[in-house]
């Protein structure tokens, strides 16, 4: 069995939340496929509950993302639209 990456994807997971939501969609695919791997036995199971919690912090950080983006966007069509 290959060993599990919980604690890489729970930093990154948590770093897309505090510091840098661009390491919210790696937590989220990296937490993604080492769920998959967990549930087909080729992964070691013991580091399933902290890759769930990383890949659900990576979903959060990626939604702080996508709304950051959004709030850009809507800035800079309103700087576009005032001119």
């Amino acid at each position: 069995m290959k060993p599990h990456r919980a604690s890489t994807v729970f930093v990154l997971g948590i770093l897309s939340i505090v510091l840098c939501p661009f390491c919210g969609p790696a937590a989220w695919t990296m937490g993604n496929s080492d769920l998959q791997e967990m549930a087909s036995g080729r992964m070691d199971y013991s580091g399933r509950d902290l890759t769930q919690a990383g890949r659900i912090c990576g979903i959060v950080g990626t939604i702080f993302l996508l709304l950051q983006i959004f709030v850009v966007a809507l800035m800079a069509l309103m700087v576009a639209v005032s001119n």
